[in-house]
């Protein structure tokens, strides 16, 4: 081996790349956490990528294009698409940008300015978006929880049990209700990893099925319902928690339960 430090496991590369970018589906982000378990070497990248990626995200390191070059951008979209006919709409702009930046850059290359600015609207259009990310996570987080040996650290469906057992462990206090009554028994409670931060895990069943709902404190989001990969998953926040509540169970029951939970609140831990 030569002097320079090995960077983890050459043959989990990629795979690593993908886990630290959230572009990992559920299966192999539980396969490749099952071997960074085992794995210091790729334990010490994964570090090492993801303090470069804080880096590159403070404040004034990445650069955001200002909404009048892209709105000029799309505008030149829209005026080729006007001169030759073939009918533009601005509101899914989003769609197919690419064939479009790609066909004015190479129409118009001679101009390096609007070159660079297609090419600019590209990468700031298509950026991943964090929601993505993040739900990546919360498939990943709740099929581990079902494949390995730890649905619950603190295992009862006493809430005044579960509520304080997570005291010193996050920084946060977060709502723990009992269900039992609206047919969402409490297993009990984790500790997780979401969006680069330890989250609060609360697991309930549902005839059989199991919902992990994932709370940290975070901006307010927009409530919200995602299908993917067979879980259905819901969003909201309040009082300064987002919750992400995610099951095998029908959209509508997982609604349900959304509900329940908001309502059985108390008014000092969530805003109905």
């Amino acid at each position: 081996m030569s002097g320079e430090q090995q960077k983890g496991c050459p043959e989990w590369g990629v795979m690593l790349n993908g886990f630290v970018d959230g572009e990992l589906d559920a299966v192999h982000a539980a396969q490749f956490e099952a071997h960074l378990a085992g794995c210091a070497s790729c334990g010490v990248e994964l570090e090492r990528v993801a303090a470069m990626r804080r880096v590159v995200g403070q404040p004034g390191v990445k650069w955001s294009m200002p909404e009048e070059v892209r709105s000029r951008v799309l505008g030149g979209i829209s005026l080729e698409h006007a001169v030759t006919g073939s009918g533009w709409n601005p509101a899914a702009a989003d769609r197919g940008i690419w064939a479009r930046a790609l066909r004015i850059i190479r129409q118009w290359s001679l101009v390096p300015s609007l070159a660079a600015l297609a090419a600019s609207a590209f990468l700031f259009i298509n950026a991943p978006h964090r929601d993505a990310a993040v739900e990546d996570q919360i498939i990943a987080s709740h099929v581990r929880s079902l494949l390995a040996d730890h649905l619950a650290d603190v295992q009862t469906s006493d809430r005044h049990t579960v509520k304080p057992w997570f005291n010193g462990k996050i920084d946060f206090s977060p709502p723990v209700v009992d269900l039992a009554g609206q047919g969402f028994p409490l297993i009990g409670g984790r500790v997780d990893y979401v969006d680069g931060k330890v989250v609060a895990a609360l697991i309930y069943r549902a005839r059989g099925h199991v919902i992990n709902l994932f709370i940290w404190p975070d901006a307010p989001a927009t409530q919200g319902r995602v299908a993917r990969d067979g879980y259905n998953m819901s969003e909201w926040s309040s009082d300064g928690l987002v919750f992400w509540a995610i099951s095998d169970i029908s959209a509508e029951d997982l609604a349900v339960f959304r509900d329940s939970f908001r309502a059985q609140a108390s008014p000092g831990e969530v805003l109905p």
